[in-house]
């Protein structure tokens, strides 16, 4: 899910308050006159960066999408699959996108507002009546527009759920349940006064939907757009589904640095739910993003709504940044705004970006980051690509 080691998700919940002193980052080399095309400048770019956050940074493995600004596409890895037998990472493998999932999510809503079945201005209660009720909120004062905007006040659920994720790692939760954990904590603000990431935002859009379509989200989502934009790779884990479909590399999780990573491939994504809980690839996530982002899911009226942004204090690690409906931008060291999300879960963290021309990386490591070190390092990966 998501987060605040940048944004409020798994990230926070179990990253050591001790930081790993001294960041090591890859130190990027000019291309003369004479070198390759901007395509495999900007492969050798990723390379290095996968690499050293392999070698420098300590994740297990790393893999990524890179696209050039004439639509070539090249994949790459770094690292193992498995710590104990060495095994390779599959080349554009599966890995659990955690929060990711939520413009996946948002795309839909905004959807069903052009289709005049929601109104974003209108409150939950209009939609969901009763049910947001207790220290956490009032559904008769949130609106749809601040769940997906992250200004509706609404706590977060994980804060509470888990905190020994090892001990939960196989349980399968209702997004019910999920709710009456965010609401029975004490509203973060007013709706509408400020700016925090918090899940239980998304699980409420995922209620929504279905009451909206009568139909389960997976479903909706898988139908509304997995399908259509043909991400063969990406999927809605069935209930109680724990085990990964395609290939993959195995996902790892410490819950704090210098301690020893646990496999955490096999898990039960009910926690994320609406908010994170798809499966996909670098390459497919990378299509899903570069889809959302030239119009090909939502209407222009639309698009113009889910990136119509707030300042979002403390989204990355990289500093503030700006968030939308379930879009946020992505402020490259170079020069101009790309738009992106971001995704944690145990077992994976997946960041990437793409520019308005088309222009794009999604890149996934294996393990959540421990440390800010290690998070601002997958966060200055993305930038580096992209900057090549």
């Amino acid at each position: 899910m998501t987060e605040n080691l940048p944004r409020r998700t798994w990230a926070a919940l179990l990253v050591s308050a001790a930081a790993v002193a001294g960041l090591s980052t890859t130190t990027l080399l000019a291309t003369d006159a004479a070198a390759d095309s901007p395509r495999h400048h900007r492969a050798d770019v990723a390379q290095q960066q996968l690499d050293a956050l392999v070698e420098e940074s300590g994740f297990p493995a790393a893999l990524a999408t890179v696209r050039d600004e004439r639509g070539r596409e090249r994949d790459l890895t770094a690292g193992v699959s498995d710590l104990a037998t060495g095994s390779p990472v599959p080349v554009d493998g599966q890995v659990r996108i955690g929060s990711n999932t939520k413009p996946f999510t948002a795309a839909v809503v905004l959807q069903l507002v052009d289709e005049g079945l929601v109104d974003l201005d209108a409150t939950i209660e209009t939609y969901l009546p009763g049910l947001v009720r207790g220290p956490g909120g009032d559904g008769t004062a949130i609106t749809v527009r601040q769940l997906l905007q992250h200004t509706s006040g609404l706590p977060d659920y994980d804060h509470v759920l888990v905190t020994d994720y090892l001990a939960v790692q196989h349980r399968y939760i209702e997004p019910h349940q999920l709710l009456d954990v965010g609401l029975a904590q004490p509203a973060l603000f007013a709706p509408g006064t400020s700016w925090e990431y918090s899940n239980t935002n998304y699980v409420l859009a995922g209620l929504l939907v279905q009451e909206v379509t009568g139909r389960p989200i997976g479903e909706v989502i898988t139908d509304r757009v997995i399908e259509p934009l043909g991400l063969d790779d990406t999927y809605w884990p069935l209930e109680g589904e724990q085990e990964m479909r395609g290939e993959h590399p195995q996902g790892w999780f410490a819950p704090a640095p210098d301690v020893a990573y646990t496999d955490v491939t096999t898990q039960d994504p009910s926690f994320g739910w609406a908010a994170g809980q798809l499966v996909s690839t670098p390459s497919d996530l990378l299509d899903f993003f570069t889809a959302l982002v030239d119009g090909e899911l939502l209407s222009p009226e639309m698009l113009a709504e889910m990136q119509a942004t707030v300042p979002a204090p403390g989204a990355t690690v990289r500093g503030a940044e700006a968030y939308g409906l379930g879009l946020q931008t992505f402020t490259l060291s170079c020069g101009g705004t790309a738009w992106t999300h971001g995704g944690d879960i145990p077992g994976s963290e997946t960041r990437g970006a793409v520019t308005p021309d088309g222009e794009g990386v999604m890149l996934a490591v294996t393990a959540l980051p421990t440390s800010d070190e290690q998070a601002l390092a997958v966060e200055q990966a993305v930038d580096a690509v992209l900057c090549a």
